[in-house]
């Protein structure tokens, strides 16, 4: 074989790899961040304190996971065998979630704490397998030639994953309601994965090992927060990404459960209201990879924040009567959910890239866990409780005299609120222009 199909073989192996694992780890996050709160909703009470937990527990996993085997990950170089274990894993106990359904719904309290843990070790081996191998990984590979488009295809992935975990999922769970068929597809479907990631990486996907003492002192040295404010742009971008996403948690948690139960749309016609403008929304990736490129990522982060406030500004007013739920296709809603897509998918890009090329050489499995600790742990759980709180305050509460419990649904509220702390992100990304300047101008 020639060193030129070397390379295209590299290439293929290099493509395949990060759009089949980044693929199946983002439909199965989307399934935890969709169809669990709507699971909740159906199947235990509609209670956002049982979704506030779930959330908050499972960022806890995702960090203290990240932070734990991204530091193992550095030490041994072992970056394959983290991503294959990690999503086999995965798989399983996402499986292992569908069984808190036949907990018996006189044991409320059991039934909520069983979901609340399950979706916790659940977090955890996927954290293993796609925060600190799958994503590490990607940092690993990535250059300045392919910076613009690996971001794209990490941006484009999450909203690939939203398109096909809810369309699919609404179709699985259907009408009746069948969430285990869902857990069981999407368990088995990352199961694969975990298996064709054995097949298809090998010792040049590892890296050289990275030891600096003991693990525990390796493992704290990341927490050593003097060293990291000394990165002034590292740590105001992660600012904004954490800014940003607190808004975003105030909503998405409760997108469908707003559609479903606010709207009266079905579950499966929820997946195609979701999936089509987002469909569209991916398109903007391919414009914004090339600004990437340039490093033009303070401009591209403004307009996604100003389009994602547009879309949120769309959404909050429409109420149950502005909509016929007998049919999918409403344009105020769609528009607004575009355009929400829009915002995501291009500050998700380039903040992932931006980062990426801020990173110590030698501690990328540990900064990737700095990522998480802004873009997961912070955002949701100061998100959770800020929407769980409008929710309740401001949404629709409703008495079940069959069970005698209160039941909060929401409404456009969780989006107003969301639109303001998003709109507080430009405070944080003005601070980064400073830095970005300087570090360009030496390059």
């Amino acid at each position: 074989m020639s060193k030129l199909q070397k390379k295209k073989a590299s290439g293929f192996r290099m493509w395949t790899l990060i759009w089949g694992l980044g693929l199946a780890g983002q439909i199965c996050w989307n399934m935890e961040n969709q169809w669990f709160n709507t699971f909740v909703y159906t199947k235990i009470g509609k209670d956002p304190s049982i979704i506030t937990g779930m959330l908050i527990c499972s960022a806890l996993a995702t960090t203290f996971a990240t932070f734990f085997f991204g530091t193992w990950a550095d030490r041994t170089g072992k970056r394959r065998t983290f991503i294959s274990v990690g999503y086999i894993l995965w798989g399983i106990f996402t499986i292992g979630f569908g069984l808190t359904e036949f907990i018996s719904k006189d044991l409320y309290m059991l039934a909520g704490i069983s979901v609340v843990l399950a979706d916790t070790v659940m977090s955890f081996f996927g954290s293993m397998g796609n925060d600190a191998g799958f994503n590490t990984w990607t940092t690993d590979i990535l250059t300045d030639k392919n910076r613009g488009q690996i971001g794209a295809a990490l941006a484009t992935q999450p909203v690939l994953g939203t398109i096909l975990g809810t369309v699919v999922g609404g179709l699985l769970v259907g009408e009746d309601n069948n969430y285990m068929r869902l857990f069981i597809t999407m368990g088995v479907f990352v199961i694969i994965f975990g298996v064709v990631s054995l097949i298809f990486l090998n010792k040049n996907d590892d890296v050289a090992p990275s030891k600096r003492g003991s693990f525990f002192k390796q493992f704290i040295s990341v927490f050593n927060f003097k060293e990291f404010f000394k990165l002034k742009e590292l740590v105001w971008v992660n600012i904004a990404v954490s800014v940003f996403f607190i808004g975003f948690n105030v909503y998405f948690a409760y997108i469908g459960n707003y559609i479903i139960y606010y709207l009266g749309y079905t579950a499966d016609m929820m997946g195609i209201i979701e999936a089509v403008p987002l469909v569209l929304s991916m398109l903007t990736a391919i414009p914004a990879s090339r600004l990437i490129n340039k490093n033009k990522h303070v401009l591209v982060s403004a307009v996604a924040i100003a389009v994602n406030i547009a879309g949120l500004l769309i959404i909050a007013p429409i109420t149950p009567d502005m909509v016929d739920s007998t049919q999918i296709f409403n344009f105020r809603l769609w528009l607004g959910i575009f355009l929400v897509g829009v915002g995501y998918v291009t500050i998700l890009q380039t903040t992932k890239v931006w980062t990426k090329q801020l990173y110590p050489q030698n501690s990328k499995g540990q900064f990737e866990g700095i990522w998480i600790l802004f873009f997961v742990l912070i955002p949701m759980i100061g998100g959770s409780f800020i929407g769980e709180a409008v929710v309740k305050t401001s949404g629709e509460v409703i008495l079940n005299e069959l069970s005698g419990q209160t039941e909060y649904i929401p409404n456009g509220n969780i989006y107003l609120v969301g639109a303001l702390i998003i709109l507080l992100t430009i405070v944080p990304l003005l601070m980064t222009r400073k830095y970005n300047k300087q570090r360009i101008a030496e390059s």
